[in-house]
């Protein structure tokens, strides 16, 4: 048996920057790494256990017996455990038997870094490399413009397990088939970016993915590390921009996983008021801990660095922020200045988004956040939390509040959809119908509208009319797009047949045309974060229960109107106010015969009169369809 020969990686900086939570690329460092020591073959194993008494590495290359292969531990008191394996190779199945220095502890873990893991419920890590050759050449060079604060972001949100299934087979589509069937899905509904739920690797499929254990592999169930890659290379090639889930507000407690990982609280907070969420039954790293804060933000780096990731939407953030997230009084203990805020959860998010941008500044963060903490999308030089946007939770919750009143009582709430604009332009807001709003007995987005069938999809119509035409970025969660019925299904597939009928092709033909307007009219993107890119005509009209507004690009040309109408009652020659004279143009109506409407519109030409209407010099009478938006271009 071949045994373990002294080899180190680090160089006394790195372990200098470990100590100091300041070395984002640990990926390079940690792990198992195929190399050549001597002439010889083999792999390299190097792991963070300083409460341990020795740590071997166990495989099916040595029956699992943790007499075999006994890393080193350095001399440096950073606590990394050791040590090269002659003919150990790629494919090889190993584990890190932890014999702890607390009370004769011992543990069987799984390595944090490793590349691949075995398929669930499998759980012993894999050596691992590819030599992927990316094929992305021009996205990434370009890629600045795709994912700008100024360029549409209009996003499908996917969990990969349900998008679409093998029936025949009763299993999930693998990498390269969605390479293959998402991709072509995805450009023909127009859709900008999309968003994957966590496929880091994870033990139970009820999590969703929000519960890691390999935190730097994509999940073995759709296939291979280079295979994934080449998903995210295809959708590159095709102009589409993904984004990752990433949680770095959690962990399992399951017992290959991150917790008690060397017989102490290593990568959890040892205080159970801030190491442990009662919500989701999960540890919560100790964001105080410097090595630990190198560990996740090497972890941000690596999927930007090494899958060629466009950013990460970053989770149940507002519970990183606050030390009383979801807790009674008593079950909390005060910052050092007597507040609610965890302050080393607020260090470690500005550093996180530090090293993203100062690294990759052609990406995105975006936080998931529900409170009202400022400056979550503002720079960190200016006191803010730093990430690029953030989703816009009160604007989900009012928007569904109100298109679920039927039409007769909206008038009585119109506040509820013209509120979101009295804070629209503090943070860099995503407006999100996310995977969050259709589970736990809240019903599906279609399952939400009030009405019979054609009032319905009518007013799914109007929704997404009006979402894609308020300012901000746009989240649609698969299946929201077509007008799903039922609630979304973990285990299942989306209901695909659904597409055959005339109400749900319409609605999907609609989703795919408002991207299309939205990513090529710059009036819905340019300034879609600023104040100036938006302005009211009248939100005062409640008694008809109908909003107009203007969106506005960087030049004075760029100018679309919007007109929606809330009610199943048509509003014929209803006059509107407008900036100037011209004529207006209809680009869109909601309720056109294609998308299932009534198609009642617009002449395709409508003069600009020199009428005072709305407080303005100049007017036009319009036709608003019952449920419906028309948006028009104003043309000289």
């Amino acid at each position: 048996m071949s045994k373990v020969q002294i080899h180190s990686l680090f160089s006394e900086y790195d372990i200098h920057l470990f100590k100091a939570g300041k070395h984002y690329r640990l990926y390079e460092k940690f792990g198992s790494h195929i190399i050549t020591v001597d002439g010889v073959l083999g792999t390299y194993f190097a792991v963070w256990a300083p409460a341990a008494q020795s740590v071997a590495v166990i495989g099916d290359f040595n029956y699992w017996n943790d007499g075999a292969h006994p890393l080193n531990v350095r001399w440096d008191g950073s606590g990394i455990w050791e040590g090269f394996i002659p003919s150990v190779a790629k494919g090889a199945l190993y584990k890190y038997k932890i014999h702890s220095n607390n009370n004769g502890i011992i543990t069987e873990k799984s390595d944090p870094y490793a590349r691949r893991c075995e398929h669930p419920p499998k759980t012993a890590s894999v050596v691992w490399e590819d030599a992927y050759a990316w094929k992305d050449t021009e996205w990434m060079k370009n890629r600045k413009k795709h994912n700008a604060i100024d360029a549409p972001f209009s996003i499908y949100e996917v969990h990969l397990a349900s998008w679409k299934k093998r029936v025949e087979e009763d299993r999930s589509l693998s990498y390269i088939e969605l390479a293959d069937e998402l991709v072509a899905y995805v450009k023909k509904m127009n859709f900008t970016h999309v968003e994957l739920m966590p496929i880091m690797e994870y033990p139970y499929d009820p999590s969703w993915g929000y519960q890691l254990t390999g935190y730097f592999a994509p999940t073995a169930r759709f296939g291979y590390p280079d295979e994934f890659k080449f998903l995210v290379d295809t959708l590159h090639q095709n102009d589409i921009g993904i984004l990752l889930d990433w949680v770095p507000s959690h962990f399992p407690e399951d017992g290959h996983g991150l917790g008690f990982f060397d017989g102490s609280c290593l990568y959890e907070h040892p205080d159970r008021r801030k190491g442990y969420h009662t919500d989701w039954k999960s540890l919560i790293f100790n964001y105080g801990r410097n090595e630990v804060k190198s560990f996740l933000i090497s972890n941000a780096i690596f999927w930007l660095d090494q899958y060629h990731a466009d950013g990460l939407r970053v989770d149940a953030v507002a519970s990183m922020l606050f030390l009383d997230y979801s807790r009674e009084d008593g079950e909390w203990e005060p910052n050092i200045f007597g507040g609610r805020e965890n302050l080393e959860a607020i260090t470690f998010l500005k550093e996180m988004n530090e090293a993203v941008y100062k690294d990759f500044p052609d990406v995105q963060t975006i936080a998931e956040e529900s409170t009202a903490f400022p400056m979550v999308s503002s720079p960190t030089s200016v006191g803010g939390l730093g990430f690029g946007m953030k989703w816009m939770m009160g604007w989900m919750h009012d928007t569904l509040l109100y298109f679920a009143k039927e039409s007769v009582h909206r008038k009585y709430h119109q506040n509820d959809l013209t509120f979101s604009m009295t804070y629209a332009f503090t943070e860099n807001f995503m407006l999100p119908l996310s995977h969050d709003e259709v589970v736990y007995g809240k019903r599906s987005i279609m399952g939400r509208m009030p009405g019979d069938e054609w009032q319905r999809f009518a007013n799914l119509r109007l929704l997404y009319s009006y979402m894609f035409t308020h300012p901000g970025g746009n989240l649609l969660f698969m299946g929201a797009e077509f007008g799903q019925h039922d609630e979304w299904d973990f285990s299942g597939s989306l209901d695909w047949h659904l597409t055959q009928y005339d109400y749900h092709a319409g609605l999907q033909q609609l989703v795919a045309d408002l991207n299309g307007i939205y990513k090529n009219y710059p009036a819905l993107y340019e300034k879609q974060f600023e104040h100036d890119g938006f302005e009211w005509i009248n939100y005062t009209d409640h008694e008809n229960s109908i909003l107009t507004y203007i969106r506005k690009g960087n030049t004075a040309k760029e100018l679309l109107v919007v007109a929606c109408n809330f009610t199943p009652v048509v509003r014929a020659d209803y006059r509107i106010g407008l900036p100037h004279k011209g004529k207006l143009v209809q680009i869109l109506s909601s309720d056109a015969k294609k998308y299932g409407g009534g198609d009642i519109s617009n002449t395709s030409v409508i003069p600009i009169d020199k009428k005072h209407w709305d407080n303005r010099d100049y007017s036009a009478p319009i036709t608003i369809p019952p449920l419906g938006t028309v948006l028009f271009e104003i043309k000289a």
